[in-house]
């Protein structure tokens, strides 16, 4: 998920960098904004993203770019597996774009992948995840091109990709419930329906299918991440792991 998400901040920083060219608004409102802006930008990591999106919405109050900046800071922590604030940061997104579909994206499955089984708050925390993936799923569809330079194919595969995003969070919360069958149908829908299909999910969907005693369609799933190419060894490894305990499952008779 966290590829796509910066997948599409790049794609607004492409549009924002159109829009200064062209001199279209938003636009910034003077020479040390959009320097602040650029360095924002070509920040290389989360902490220097960060730090650089809060000085713009720190020295420039009134810039037409806080839902970015926003959006820039919100990405960043999660990219360093800070859920608390990842959720803290979408929620100001959301607060200047109501619609802002990424923004709820990155709620729902930061509250997902924090929630435990046995904690106290788990179906308030579900609740909410499943409320702001079923929220998503709504405004997707709609939502309109962040800069004219994407083509239409470009921005439906990119629609895909999200609404598969959506559909992962909703596995994972019935996952978190033991809901297997639930869980199952959910990841199908998010790797077949993604324009790329994202390995994390497939993994995902191998290892509720051993949970589900399904270790073949285990294997199936899991056989297809280990070919991919340009996969993380991670979860190349995983891919790998979870085979191993579908083939255990499938000689026990499971």
């Amino acid at each position: 998920m966290m590829n796509r998400i910066l997948k599409a901040a790049a794609v607004l920083v492409c549009g924002m960098s159109l829009m200064f060219g062209q001199g279209k608004p938003p636009a910034p409102k003077s020479q040390k904004e959009l320097d602040a802006l650029k360095l924002m930008f070509s920040a290389q990591d989360p902490d220097s993203r960060i730090k650089a999106a809060k000085d713009v919405i720190t020295n420039f109050a009134d810039t037409d770019f806080k839902e970015l900046c926003f959006q820039f800071i919100a990405a960043s922590y999660q990219q360093k597996n800070d859920s608390e604030n990842t959720i803290v940061w979408a929620q100001k997104v959301l607060e200047v774009n109501p619609k802002a579909y990424q923004a709820m994206l990155m709620i729902s499955s930061s509250i997902v992948q924090r929630t435990r089984e046995f904690d106290l708050d788990k179906e308030e925390k579900l609740g909410r995840a499943e409320k702001m993936a079923k929220q998503a799923l709504e405004v997707i569809p709609s939502a309109p091109k962040p800069q004219p330079n994407i083509t239409d194919a470009q921005w439906d595969g990119a629609k895909k990709d999200a609404m598969s995003e959506a559909h992962q969070a909703l596995g994972m919360a019935a996952g978190v419930r033991k809901n297997y069958e639930a869980a199952i149908a959910e990841y199908k829908i998010s790797v077949e329906g993604a324009a790329t299909p994202d390995a994390a999910t497939m993994v995902r969907l191998g290892s509720t299918y051993n949970l589900a005693g399904k270790p073949s369609d285990a294997i199936a799933i899991l056989d297809k991440v280990i070919a991919m190419q340009g996969v993380h060894p991670q979860i190349k490894a995983a891919a790998e792991g979870e085979k191993k305990n579908a083939e255990k499952l499938k000689a026990a008779g499971k």
